[in-house]
């Protein structure tokens, strides 16, 4: 007689995401480096990224097309609810469940119809999307494969209505949200940020300028290559310039300037006076 085979969700625990204040936390893996598209069109063409020993290839389908900076909120939450649990000294697991307002709340969305159905749009997207990566690998040559969530179901009263949403997150993501090294609490005001480049100037802001007092710099060629757009390099410039213009990242003020090597470079300085807590 055949063996049943078990699923991974019998294998896990349910772990269920709590309502309430948690402070935002975001991982650092998904802060530096490319995964996601910065754009609100749907992108196709994959992110082919290699700097040193990093490597990161994100590959996405044709029918929900790749992962987006906005859908990263999801894991945002995520993480939030995983490190808040840890610190209370509660158990955790890759096996969640959360109403979907509880999730649209904590990342500043409404709970209208249609932010659900984009919700799931979103869920779509990051279990269709998939990654290969060398970050947080034993050997140069080895490779971690995975999806932002390894699978997703609706929980729905006899009713439709929806009643709750699981998922389950990969093993890569989990270890990094579960190393404390690896995590870094955000500004909620990050949630209200709307252009794509910008969110991402933000997460790079919070990696690398942290609580410097002297801020970071990067030369802006660099920064280009980095973000993975696919937008030719004088728009990307175009939209660097409006950013500086609007000033809209919490807690850090930008500047572009004309670096040593006669490079044009942008500058991260964090500024307390607009509100934000670096």
């Amino acid at each position: 007689m055949a063996v049943p085979v078990r699923s991974e969700t019998d294998q896990l625990d349910l772990f269920r995401a709590r309502s309430g204040a948690i402070a935002p936390r975001d991982a650092q893996d998904l802060m530096a480096w490319p995964f996601f598209s910065l754009a609100k069109s749907r992108r196709i063409a994959p992110i082919d990224f290699r700097m040193g020993e990093v490597v990161i290839r994100v590959e996405a389908t044709v029918e929900h097309g790749m992962a987006t900076i906005w859908d990263a909120d999801i894991l945002i939450w995520a993480a939030s609810q995983i490190v808040d649990a840890r610190d209370r000294g509660l158990a955790t697991s890759r096996l969640m469940v959360a109403t979907p307002y509880e999730i649209l709340a904590f990342i500043g969305r409404g709970d209208s119809a249609l932010s659900y159905e984009r919700l799931k749009a979103a869920l779509d997207r990051l279990q269709s999307t998939t990654i290969v990566t060398s970050i947080r690998q034993i050997s140069e040559r080895r490779r971690h494969r995975f999806s932002w969530i390894n699978e997703w179901k609706e929980r729905l009263d006899a009713n439709g209505r929806p009643l709750g949403i699981e998922l389950i997150l990969p093993d890569w993501f989990y270890a990094g949200v579960l190393d404390e090294a690896l995590i870094l609490t955000i500004d909620r005001d990050y949630f209200a940020l709307t252009g794509g480049l910008e969110r991402w100037l933000y997460r790079l802001a919070r990696k690398h300028g942290g609580r410097q007092a002297r801020g970071w710099s990067f030369d802006v060629t660099h920064l280009y290559l980095k973000s993975g757009t696919l937008s030719p390099p004088r728009r990307f410039r175009f939209e660097l310039r409006g950013i500086v213009r609007r000033q809209p990242l919490p807690g850090y003020r930008l500047l572009l300037f004309i670096g040593a090597d006669g490079g044009e470079r942008l500058g991260f300085q964090p500024d307390r006076g607009m509100g934000g807590r670096p």
